[in-house]
């Protein structure tokens, strides 16, 4: 009896992690509909659906296919990879303070960003349009932004291996990087002419408004195959969640699947950081959040992570484009003042785990 007792109860958990993801992708859809219909330009649901009719009307296509269907889905996708990140981070080191910006990865590259905006992004190179300003070579971006990244990710492992693997120096040395890295920014805006000093701290806010067809394209070929290497080894990250040894018993190269993994969300992080500036707080509070709901098991909790990231970053610019609308406020700021309580209160709710 008591065998089928647990199995009864299994079986119901496992609905009920079902449920939650589809009621997700329903509440993410709703959002989505939301997001189109809403902003600077008002469009109805009826100029919704007439964009997929025959003659219909040329301002509500262009509105809809080059500047409100680029940016949700800019929205979504980043989420989805600062989300997935941060769970997978915090399932390999075993800490629940671990994700892309408090181990210094989102730090590094923003300083690779600024760094490229710096060397290459002078008069020429930087314009104006209204009132914001534009990089128009993004793509050195992406790849002074890896580099940086990677050389924080192995300034941590390099410390960590010097003192010990534990995930609580690992952690530490991930904050020592971030202030470092924060100080290197400080030193370039400090000898930036004002072009660049106003380009560099309009792109640190971290902003989905530069979201276009290409830059969604590359995030995709390169976070995609991520995605999927992260849900393939989601019974890896659950051995290894129960200690070193007892992955290594299983078969797990535990070092090797950590350092892979640690790579994958470096290059993950940082081609959003480089195309969208810093957000912060998606790949730390959304994995706790789901946690809370649905428990620990990695089989449910990446994927519902990765739907939760999304809803949560589209939430939070489509707030930030409608709260003082017609003026947007920068996703980025925004996901700072939601997580920072949402946080607070897991914390005093004992549900970090």
């Amino acid at each position: 009896m008591k065998d089928k007792d647990l199995i009864k109860q299994y079986k119901r958990l496992r609905l009920n992690r079902v449920v939650f993801a589809l009621a997700m992708l329903i509440f993410l859809i709703v959002v989505m509909v939301y997001a189109f219909t809403t902003g600077g330009s008002h469009l109805t649901l009826s100029d919704f659906f007439s964009i997929f009719q025959p003659g219909n009307h040329e301002m509500s296509t262009q509105i809809f296919f080059n500047i409100r269907l680029p940016r949700i889905i800019g929205a979504i996708i980043t989420g989805v990879a600062l989300a997935i990140s941060g769970v997978v981070m915090q399932i390999i080191l075993r800490n629940p303070l671990a994700s892309p910006y408090t181990m210094g990865i989102s730090s590094s590259a923003a300083f690779g960003a600024a760094l490229a905006i710096i060397l290459f992004g002078g008069y020429n190179s930087v314009g104006k349009v209204g009132s914001v300003f534009y990089f128009d070579n993004p793509y050195t971006i992406a790849i002074f932004s890896f580099i940086t990244s990677l050389l924080a990710l192995f300034f941590i492992l390099m410390i960590s291996k010097w003192r010990s693997t534990n995930s609580e120096i690992i952690i530490l040395a991930g904050i020592i990087i971030s202030s470092f890295f924060g100080a290197g920014i400080a030193a370039l805006q400090y000898i930036a002419n004002k072009v660049q000093l106003a380009t560099i701290v309009f792109w640190s806010f971290g902003d989905l408004g530069r979201s276009n067809w290409t830059r969604l394209l590359i995030i995709c070929v390169v976070c995609i195959p991520i995605f999927i290497y992260f849900y393939v080894n989601r019974w890896n990250y659950k051995a290894l969640r129960s200690g070193d040894e007892y992955a290594y018993s299983l078969g797990v190269n535990a070092a090797r699947l950590r350092h892979t993994t640690l790579i994958c969300c470096t290059l993950c992080t940082s081609i959003v950081v480089s195309f969208f500036g810093v957000i912060a707080f998606v790949g730390l509070v959304v994995p706790h959040i789901v946690r809370a709901a649905i428990g620990n098991n990695e089989e449910h909790l990446i994927p519902c992570t990765a739907i939760c990231g999304g809803v949560f970053l589209l939430l939070c610019d489509t707030l930030g484009r409608t709260l003082f609308s017609p003026t947007v406020i920068p996703v980025g700021i925004i996901t700072s003042f939601v997580g920072v309580p949402i946080f607070l209160f897991l914390l005093f709710k004992n549900k970090l785990k």
